[in-house]
Formats: structure tokens, C-alpha cells, sequence
């Protein structure tokens, strides 16, 4: 069992099945990049997540890092105050399949479970 795929305190944790899918991704990106995690306003509940690689070089004194065998995670501090704690998740179903965020801060969460409030 990888450093991955055990269960430690992080912000930010993934589930075998997403860090699987992720690092499949950042293959094929060609590049070594790391996964920015965060919310912005919008979405059906207030506040919508957001993912996306960066390149390392992007990443801010003030962001935090969450390492996964050396995948890294990177969120802003403002994100984090409502993200601490989030699991993320991946599923290839066919109907609903996807990344899904089961996140302790959420008071409420919309259907599609890519947006939530606080």
C-alpha cells in the first residue's frame, strides 16, 4: 500500500479511486503538473468546486500543499476554510459517474453535487 492510498490527516483527501484517475490525467498532460482545488461563488448552492492542474511554478507561498507520492495538491488558504476536510472521490459509473466531494463543511449541497453551502 502507497503513502496514497493510506489514510492520513490531510486537508485535502483523495480516495484511491481519484488518485488513480488524477495521476491517469496528468499523464496525459505530458508534463509533471499538480491539482489545484478550490470554490468560487456560484452554482446552485452558493459556492461551486473548482479542480484544475497548474504548474508548479504557479503555486503560492501562501497555498497549501497536501503531497501524495509525490502528486501534489494545492489549495489557497480562503478555499481551504471551506474545503478542510473534503474527501474527494471517483467513480466511472455511467450515470453519475465522475469525481464526487463529500465534504464535512457543507451544510447543504445541490443535486449535482458539484456546487454547496455553508
Amino acid at each position: 500500500m502507497t503513502e496514497a492510498t493510506q489514510t492520513i490527516e490531510r486537508g485535502i483527501q483523495l480516495t484511491p479511486a481519484a488518485f488513480k484517475h488524477i495521476k491517469m490525467l496528468q499523464e496525459q498532460q505530458g508534463k509533471k503538473l499538480c491539482l489545484r482545488v478550490g470554490v468560487r461563488q456560484g452554482g446552485c448552492s452558493g459556492m461551486s468546486y473548482m479542480m484544475d492542474f497548474e504548474e508548479p511554478e504557479k503555486i503560492s507561498n501562501s497555498d497549501e500543499l497536501f503531497d501524495y507520492d509525490g502528486f501534489q495538491i494545492v489549495c489557497d488558504p480562503k478555499s481551504l476554510l471551506y474545503l478542510y476536510g473534503l474527501v474527494l472521490d471517483y467513480s466511472n459509473a455511467m450515470i453519475g459517474g465522475g469525481f464526487e466531494f463529500t465534504n464535512p463543511n457543507a451544510a447543504q449541497t445541490c443535486g449535482c453535487g458539484k456546487s454547496f453551502g455553508v
